[in-house]
């Protein structure tokens, strides 16, 4: 069996749907987080820094001064600074004082973050306010080495992360629903999940106490009191289902040539030639050279040879196949790389003999 295909016959061991609980296909309206992004200076570069870049120069000068200290921009030279993007995630119900992991990336043309320290630094909303303030020594995964011949390098030298860096400074509000009601709104509109889902809930609180309002949303009744909807709101999240089955789908990434199936994926009764085309030109140049008493001049002439080779693409017959082994079976043995996979998947789907739902990334 290919190589390249070998892993998503794990999806045709999967066994029958199971169930879920709430939590795991649905969440609360209203309770989300909140991604946060901010500017900063990283110092302590060992001459990794911005080489001659004048906004990190700009911002160095800036800092100077906020400290007392006035500086030319022009007049900074240092290697050992780079100005980076901050940006990290405020979950749902942070309070004041609890930390988060901050993600710094390089923003000039800093050849490495590593041994740096991030100093204080804002991070805002998307409402322009500030909610963290972030600072603290970056752990970068990687390592390089250089000269004026050539260097070395590990992994990625210009992004890092400082667990706990960012501080929380102010709350975001987050109502557990409005009135009488919450709003269970799942990952994947589906109607037949969202009936179940209204089923399973009637089930548990008594007939009436949810409403499915579209195939995305189910609205239900929860007591007004903050305590008891905390404790109802536990007992909700962990109502099992068994959810709608999934839609048949092939995800493919035609930059890196991978394709995964769920085990959904079915095959109709097909027939496929397929074979490469390749078109080669070579050109050479013959000079012509006269003698050297003659009053001849020198000619130069292109030789152009174009070779087209055409790879045997034999018709082969693909069997009905109602489960993902049988699938991968019968695509290994067209013998297809994985970007002619691509191809031939698509017109697979254009024929209507790939029951699935094509999914570019």
């Amino acid at each position: 069996m290919k190589p390249w295909l070998a892993f998503i016959l794990l999806a045709s061991l999967a066994q029958p749907l199971l169930a879920e609980r709430v939590k795991d296909i649905a969440t609360m309206a209203g309770v989300r987080s909140n991604p946060l992004i901010g500017y900063g200076i990283v110092v302590g570069l060992d001459g990794t820094g911005d080489s001659s870049q004048s906004m990190t120069n700009q911002s160095m000068a800036t800092l100077l001064g906020q400290l007392g200290v006035q500086q030319n921009a022009n007049a900074i030279k240092s290697k050992n600074v780079a100005a980076v993007t901050l940006t990290a995630v405020m979950p749902p119900y942070a309070r004041p004082g609890q930390p988060l992991d901050v993600t710094v990336s390089s923003l000039g043309n800093a050849k490495s973050l590593r041994g740096g320290t991030l100093l204080l630094s804002p991070l805002k909303g998307a409402d322009g306010q500030i909610y963290a303030l972030a600072q603290g020594n970056l752990l970068v995964g990687g390592a390089g080495a250089g000269g004026a011949g050539g260097g070395t390098q590990i992994n990625h030298l210009s992004a890092g992360r400082i667990p706990s860096g960012a501080t929380v400074e102010r709350s975001v509000p987050t109502a557990l629903g409005q009135g009488d009601f919450v709003h269970l709104e799942l990952r994947e509109s589906d109607f037949t999940t969202a009936s179940r889902l209204m089923e399973a809930i009637d089930r548990t609180f008594g007939k009436g106490s949810a409403q499915a309002l579209d195939g995305r949303v189910v609205r239900v009744k929860a007591p007004a009191e903050p305590g008891a909807r905390v404790s109802f709101l536990s007992k909700l999240e962990n109502i099992n289902l068994n959810p709608g089955t999934p839609m048949p789908r092939v995800i493919i990434n035609p930059r890196t040539g991978s394709i995964v199936m769920n085990q959904l994926v079915s095959l109709e009764k097909c027939a496929i030639a397929h074979g490469n085309l390749s078109v080669t030109v070579n050109t050479e140049t013959d000079v012509s050279q006269p003698n050297p008493l003659a009053a001849g001049e020198t000619v130069v002439t292109p030789k152009t040879d174009v070779e087209i080779k055409s790879d045997k693409g034999e018709l082969m017959v693909l069997p009905s196949s109602a489960t993902l082994n049988d699938v991968v079976k019968a695509l290994n043995a067209v013998g297809a790389t994985p970007q002619d996979l691509l191809a031939i998947l698509q017109a697979m789907k254009a024929s209507g003999a790939l029951k699935a739902e094509l999914e570019v990334i």
